[in-house]
């Protein structure tokens, strides 16, 4: 499966992105950007002169973060707002806040996430992954897509992972009521991440507005504790050398810089990234009739809760 021989190959390779590219006068939202992937994307696009806005649900940790990008790039140019991506709500204040403050929206990054959490729901009551990971950031997208288009050229950059590979859309259980698995639940919103760029990319085409879903692969942040502490007799072993098993956040955001900022993919659209090359996600995750269907129901679910 070339997916998945992609992903090995990252993680061996762990490819390094050059570019002396420059954001000047460009503005950046970052979802989850107080710490992990999020804060390192943060830091390399505040050093190339973009304005960063870290998108936090904890606001006290998104100012460290800003404090921390700003001791380590001279006149880095960082704000931090609140955003919690489990609740609709705070979703749509964040975005009249931003549509309100800011002219223009150059790049857009889906980072935040949560994974193999226990069974939790959003404050509407989604499933707390597929909520978070997928269904929070589709509508934060589409509240914010006006202005992206109207700063055009401008990307969208949302997080997948090898993960979707197992990934389902159960339409008629989207909340898993019928038997939760947190590791599954993770695996059903990264598939419906890459199917959500892909649908994303048909309705922006000629806008300007380009789409990319990236896999960062392994990186150690804390996105996975949960993992680790599911039974501590076998994760053990695996928390102990995950500095080893995985990448640090430097190495893992590479590819989301990549995507933000290589001239040469700029008329790529709704594609699928690893290692900073473009790859074929699972046939799953090429079915547009699937997508499309996603997308729809996505709206009608926003739509009976908002």
């Amino acid at each position: 499966m070339s997916v998945l021989f992609e992903a090995v190959r990252d993680f061996v390779v762990r490819k390094e992105y050059h570019s002396s590219a420059k954001l000047c006068g460009k503005t950046v939202i970052i979802t989850g950007g107080s710490a992990g992937l999020g804060k390192e994307t943060a830091l390399d696009l505040a050093a190339r002169g973009a304005k960063i806005i870290l998108a936090c649900r904890d606001v006290e940790k998104g100012k460290v973060a800003a404090v921390d990008i700003q001791k380590q790039v001279q006149n880095a140019n960082t704000i931090v707002r609140h955003l919690d991506l489990a609740s609709l709500s705070s979703i749509r204040r964040f975005a009249e806040g931003i549509l309100m403050t800011e002219p223009y929206i150059h790049v857009l990054i889906n980072n935040a996430g949560v994974a193999a959490c226990p069974r939790l729901k959003t404050i509407e009551g989604f499933d707390m992954q597929f909520g978070v990971n997928y269904l929070g950031h589709f509508f934060l997208t589409n509240l914010l897509l006006e202005r992206i288009k109207e700063s055009a050229p401008a990307r969208i950059i949302n997080i997948g992972s090898i993960a979707h590979i197992l990934g389902k859309i159960h339409f008629s259980d989207i909340h898993l009521e019928r038997g939760y698995n947190s590791a599954l639940a993770y695996c059903h919103s990264k598939l419906a991440a890459v199917l959500f760029t892909r649908e994303l990319a048909k309705n922006l085409k000629g806008t300007g507005v380009t789409t990319y879903c990236v896999d960062p692969g392994p990186t150690n942040t804390g996105i996975f504790r949960n993992v680790f502490s599911k039974v501590s007799c076998i994760a053990y072993p695996f928390s102990a050398c995950k500095s080893v098993m995985s990448k640090s956040p430097k190495k893992g955001v590479q590819t989301i810089i990549y995507c933000a900022v290589e001239g040469s993919i700029a008329e790529e659209s709704g594609l699928y990234y690893c290692g900073c090359r473009k790859i074929q996600p699972s046939s799953r995750a090429r079915n547009d009739v699937l997508a499309k269907r996603l997308w729809d129901f996505s709206e009608n679910l926003i739509s009976t809760v908002g």
